[in-house]
């Protein structure tokens, strides 16, 4: 993956650096004390990831990355913890809390290589019957039919699946769309994505499955044109 890191601090950017070069499978192509240089740099190359720290002058990480009109995977970097909640509201994939160790920031990688990877599929693929939850350290067989609706709750996605059952796994819920048939499963709300098949009743402001009422985003009200 080719990466980039933004901070403001040289110190904090040595320390990534020093850390990129130990993981194979990440390229760090540039770092930037200077967060416009970095969007500039964005314009005008493919980057599949960003180590970006979020408080900065001028502007902060996650203005940065509302800024970008396709932004790619980012891995926060901050002294701050208070970030956290809304970080993970960003779809990031994951939060380091500085000063962070080279097992702490190989785990963050590990997790954007598999959104990556999930990423890279060809289209065919992405119509499964069945797909492969991690939960903890397993990786569970789960059918796609079985799933009612999936909901972001902290760092984690949650599965609410048929007969009271649900799987929790830290794959971002803008990401489990990647998995997901397109026909079938429809995000109504920053922290919902539903089923169609299992949707009961439904009106402008709110979607049912069974008993459970799910709230329509006020950015996701299009959503009503694939449910009528």
């Amino acid at each position: 993956m080719n990466a980039i890191a933004i901070d403001d601090e040289p110190i904090a950017l040595n320390v990534v650096k020093s850390h990129a070069a130990k993981v194979p499978f990440i390229t760090l192509q540039a770092t930037f004390t200077n967060a416009f240089d970095a969007i500039r740099y964005l314009q005008q190359n493919k980057i599949d990831l960003i180590f970006l720290d979020i408080k900065m002058p001028d502007i902060n990480g996650m203005d940065l990355l509302n800024s970008l009109s396709n932004p790619p995977m980012v891995i926060f970097t901050t002294a701050y913890s208070e970030h956290a909640v809304k970080s993970f509201e960003l779809d990031a994939i994951d939060y380091l809390l500085k000063p962070f160790s080279l097992p702490r920031f190989l785990k963050a990688c590990n997790k954007a290589m598999e959104m990556y990877d999930l990423r890279a599929r060809p289209e065919g693929i992405k119509q499964p019957s069945s797909i492969f939850i991690k939960d903890g350290y397993q990786q569970i067989k789960t059918q796609v039919e079985e799933i009612l609706y999936l909901e972001a709750s902290g760092n984690y996605t949650i599965l609410h699946l048929e007969n009271n059952k649900s799987l929790s796994t830290r794959v971002p819920i803008a990401e489990m769309l990647n998995l997901l048939p397109e026909k079938s499963f429809i995000r109504v709300h920053r922290a919902f994505i539903i089923n169609r098949d299992k949707v009961s009743k439904f009106d402008k402001f709110q979607i049912w499955i069974g008993q459970k009422s799910i709230p329509i985003g006020a950015t996701y009200t299009q959503c009503l044109q694939k449910l009528g």
